[in-house]
């Protein structure tokens, strides 16, 4: 393992993202459909939040349903916007952040993706799920 390898070799470079004005309800189908567990949200290029599958989660009852069914009782989306349920306060890092950084970081805070950005640009997302492939290539 080099101590100096950008994020950019493992980070997710092709990034679904939804906008500040989609609905939960589309959130949910994304997760679903692509299995992932992090979103970007986003106004324009700006990145303005993040919303994770377990944000979802806490304000639904998704979690009692079998995760191929696609229908959900969503009830309660219709009760929140996208922007009331995303994580506002957001950490990000570049493509050139090493994975060593991106490691210690999220070894030490509650979230576990990070919008990758590159001139105010989104270019990416690291996610924990990221650096353990990598570390499970490595041996």
């Amino acid at each position: 393992m080099k101590k100096s390898t950008p994020i950019s070799e493992i980070m997710t470079k092709e990034v679904i993202t939804l906008n500040t004005v989609d609905s939960l309800d589309k959130a949910e189908h994304l997760f679903k459909k692509h299995h992932i567990r992090h979103i970007p949200i986003v106004n324009g290029e700006e990145v303005k939040g993040i919303l994770s599958y377990t944000d979802l989660l806490r304000i639904s009852f998704a979690d009692s349903v079998d995760e191929d069914d696609d229908s959900v009782e969503t009830v309660v989306y219709n009760m929140f916007t996208l922007e009331q349920v995303m994580a506002k306060n957001l950490v990000s890092v570049t493509s050139k952040t090493t994975i060593r950084e991106v490691a210690q970081l999220l070894s030490k805070k509650e979230f576990h993706a990070i919008p990758v950005i590159d001139d105010k640009k989104l270019v990416g997302i690291i996610s924990t799920t990221d650096l353990l492939n990598y570390m499970l290539e490595q041996f």
